[in-house]
This record gives C-alpha cells, structure tokens and sequence, in this order.
C-alpha cells in the first residue's frame, strides 16, 4: 500500500493557485524529501497534505483512504510540525509536547532518541517566550511526534538547528524511517537529500520538475558534487 498518493493535486492560497496538479507516491516506511526555490510550492504542498489547506483539485489518498475533501482527517493521520515562529510564548515546552499529544499515550520509549537529539528534556520546563529560534524549531519538532504518528511531515526540518543538533536530528529520523516510519521534509538541504533520503522530486513554480528515485539518491550520494551541480542548474532554471 501507498502511504501518501497524490494524483493531479492543485492547491491555491488566497485564491491563486501555488501547486499545479502534482502526482506524488510515498511508500510506507520511507523518507521523502521534496526540494525547490522559495516560492516553488513545497510549504503549501505539505500543508495541503497534512490537512492545514485544502485541495482544490485532484486526489489526495492517506493509506490507501481519499481523504481529499476531509482536511481534519488528513490531519489526524499525520503529524505536523507547526511553524516554529508561532509556537505560543506563554505555553512552557511540556505544556506545548502535552497540548500536541491531545489523547494519545506518550511512547517514551519510541521517542527516546529523538528527544535527546533534539535537547526536549532542558527545555520541558522553559517557557517558549524565552526560548531562542532553534529552541523553537526543536520543540515544534517534537511537537510533530508527540502525538503518535506513524506518518509525520516537515517543512525544512534542520532550519535554526546546529550544526550538531541537525546532524543528530537526520541520524535519529533515519533510523525512525528504517523502523518504519513514514516522513515527509521539504529540505533545503541537497547533502541530506542525497544522503538520507529514499526518494524526492524537486519543485519549481509549483510544478513536478524531477523525480528523484532511490537509484537516482544512490548515484547522487556517490558523487555528491555533480549531483548538486546538476540540481542547481535546474532550481536557476526553473526546472
């Protein structure tokens, strides 16, 4: 079964649209990265899957279910990262992990690593109003995996990271993908495209401008240089 199948998908923001019928498949238990310029579509692309915008075209399947007219299912199929610059000041980071878990039992166990890769226990007890923008981007990270999800999508994931926390973070989400969990990133990243991921297409105006298959990263990962000069040369084109 297909985690995530898009078919002809059409996503607009204010009336204009800004993803123009993308076909997309991810496998279960896979890494996906989708790259592209500023503007290309990839944020309102994730959000639209993740149930925060609505399709205006096309198809949208969630483990094999059309959930193209149903946002608030999507979004409980999938874990969401909110944007790190919104996270609510007056919430403490516990307060933030407990709010996104909603009912759902905490897998300690599950989350272990990730935790401490992201640095989640220093920050349980510290409000998010005093917190840095990496603080941040680490506790909406980990708001993403609070609740459960065997599904989880990221938009740019390792922005305001450290160099360590960035490189723990991508080993940690790696395993988690080996173990079967399905995640999605946009990633500005061509080294951890190419190095972590499975699959990935880019964007450019909102259009599929390459697919990116697992033979495609493996060659891509052996000769890392080339395949950046290759995938530069197509986001300064356009595609």
């Amino acid at each position: 079964m297909i985690a995530i199948h898009l078919a002809e998908a059409i996503v607009a923001r204010e009336g204009q649209r800004v993803v123009h019928g993308i076909d997309l498949s991810v496998a279960p238990g896979t890494w996906f990265g989708i790259v592209g310029a500023n503007g290309s579509g990839k944020t309102s692309l994730l959000r639209a899957v993740s149930g925060r915008l609505p399709f205006v075209g096309g198809t949208c399947r969630i483990d094999g279910r059309d959930l193209t007219d149903d946002r608030a299912a999507r979004a409980r199929a999938i874990g969401f990262a909110p944007p790190a610059d919104r996270l609510p000041d007056l919430l403490r980071g516990r307060e933030l992990l407990d709010y996104a878990r909603g009912d759902a039992p905490l897998d300690a166990a599950r989350l272990a690593d990730l935790w401490a890769a992201l640095g989640i226990p220093a920050l349980l007890d510290r409000w998010i109003g005093e917190c840095s923008a990496g603080m941040r981007q680490r506790l909406a990270i980990a708001a993403a995996f609070a609740g459960g999800h065997r599904c989880i999508v990221l938009d740019e994931p390792f922005n305001w990271l450290d160099p360590v926390a960035a490189y723990d973070v991508r080993q940690v989400l790696r395993r988690m993908a080996d173990d079967g969990l399905t995640l999605v990133t946009a990633l500005h990243d061509l080294g951890t495209l190419a190095g972590a991921c499975d699959a990935g297409l880019m964007l450019a105006n909102g259009r599929v401008a390459a697919v990116l298959d697992r033979a495609a990263l493996c060659q891509a990962a052996d000769d890392p240089r080339q395949f950046e000069r290759e995938m530069i040369d197509r986001l300064r084109r356009g595609g």
